[in-house]
C-alpha cells in the first residue's frame, strides 16, 4: 500500500506552462504518473506534452475528473493557487513553491482546518510512491518498492537517505517531503499517523533538522500512538543560535528551542533510534525489522 497518493491519483499542475511545471510534467508523465490536465489562467486550450491546459482549476477538475493537484507558481500566487485546489475539492495538494508568505500560510491553514484538505508543502520535493506516482520533483530513478515510509524537511536529504537504503535492498512504501518553510500544511505527526495505519510500512525514517517543534510533536505521538519502528536523524547538531540554515524553518531561536540535541533526546525517550549520519540508517533499520 502507500500513503496520500497512488495508482489512482489523477492529477492537475497549477503553473504548467512556466519553465519549472513544464520540465516537471514531462518528468511526472515519464515515470507514470496520471497527469490529466495542467491549469494556468488565460492559457486555456494549449497542451503541453499532451496534457490539455484549463484557465481554471475547477474547469481543469471538472473536465478530467482529477483528484489531486501540484503547484508550480511564484510565491505570491501561492495563495490563490492553493484556495482554488480547495475549491476545486483536490486532495492532495502538493505545493513545490518556496517562499510563500507566512501571512498567506496563516490564511490557507486556516481554509485547511475548514475543508480537511490535506495540503503538503510548501517548499517540498513532493511525494513518491515508488512504482506507482510521483507528484513533484524527485528524481526519477531515486526510489524502489518496499515498506520502509520516509518523512523528511531536507530534499537533498531524503535523496541521501533513499539511496543508502537502496544500496542496502531496502525499498521505500512512500516518501514524502513535508517541506522547509516555517508554516507547512501536513506535518511529521500527520505523516507518522498515515504510516502508522498503512499494513505495508514495516518502519518509518524521519529526517529531521533544527527549528520549530515538529520533532517534539512526532516525539510525543511516537512514545503514545505508534508501534510501527521508527529511526531518526537530526541534522544541524553544530548551527550556532540565531542564523539560518538552509531553510526557512531551520533556525535556532536566541532562547535555544528547536535545537538538535533537544529533538533527539525526545526522540530517543519516546523510543526511536538515532542515526549520527544517514550512513547508518540502513543498519537500524535492518535491526528494527528482524
Amino acid at each position: 500500500m502507500s500513503i496520500f497518493v497512488d495508482n489512482d491519483t489523477r492529477v492537475i499542475v497549477q503553473g504548467i506552462t512556466g519553465s519549472q511545471g513544464k520540465y516537471h510534467t514531462e518528468q511526472m508523465k515519464a515515470y507514470g504518473t496520471d497527469i490529466v490536465a495542467g491549469a494556468v489562467p488565460g492559457k486555456g486550450g494549449e497542451k503541453i506534452h499532451g496534457v490539455p491546459v484549463f484557465d481554471t482549476v475547477f474547469e481543469a477538475a471538472e473536465q478530467t475528473e482529477a483528484n489531486a493537484s501540484v503547484i508550480f507558481v511564484p510565491p505570491a500566487a501561492g495563495k490563490d493557487a492553493v484556495f482554488e485546489a480547495i475549491a476545486a475539492q483536490l486532495d492532495p495538494v502538493i505545493v513545490i513553491s518556496e517562499g510563500i508568505p507566512q501571512q498567506d500560510m496563516l490564511l490557507i491553514r486556516r481554509r485547511l482546518s475548514e475543508t480537511g484538505t490535506r495540503l503538503i508543502g510548501p517548499n517540498t520535493p513532493g511525494i513518491i510512491t515508488p512504482g506507482q506516482t510521483k507528484l513533484g520533483i524527485f528524481p526519477n530513478d531515486l526510489t524502489a518498492a518496499g515498506s520502509v515510509g520516509i518523512i523528511s524537511r531536507s530534499g537533498t536529504l531524503t535523496y541521501q537517505i533513499v539511496e543508502e537504503l537502496n544500496q542496502e535492498g531496502i525499498g521505500q512504501s512512500t516518501v514524502l517531503g513535508v517541506g522547509g518553510d516555517p508554516i507547512i500544511g501536513t506535518t511529521f505527526r500527520d505523516a507518522l499517523s498515515a504510516f502508522e495505519a498503512d499494513p505495508q510500512t514495516d518502519a518509518v525514517v524521519l529526517c529531521g533538522e533544527i527549528g520549530g517543534e515538529q520533532e517534539e510533536q512526532a516525539a510525543e505521538f511516537i512514545q503514545e500512538s505508534m508501534t510501527t519502528p521508527v529511526v531518526g536523524f537530526v541534522a544541524g547538531r553544530t548551527a550556532p543560535a540565531g542564523t539560518r540554515m538552509g531553510h526557512a524553518g531551520a533556525i535556532i531561536t536566541s532562547d535555544g528551542t528547536g535545537t538538535a540535541e533537544h529533538k533527539i533526546r525526545l526522540l530517543k525517550r519516546a523510543g526511536a533510534d538515532i542515526a549520527h549520519a544517514p550512513k547508518e540508517i540502513p543498519t537500524l533499520l535492518k535491526s528494527v525489522l528482524e
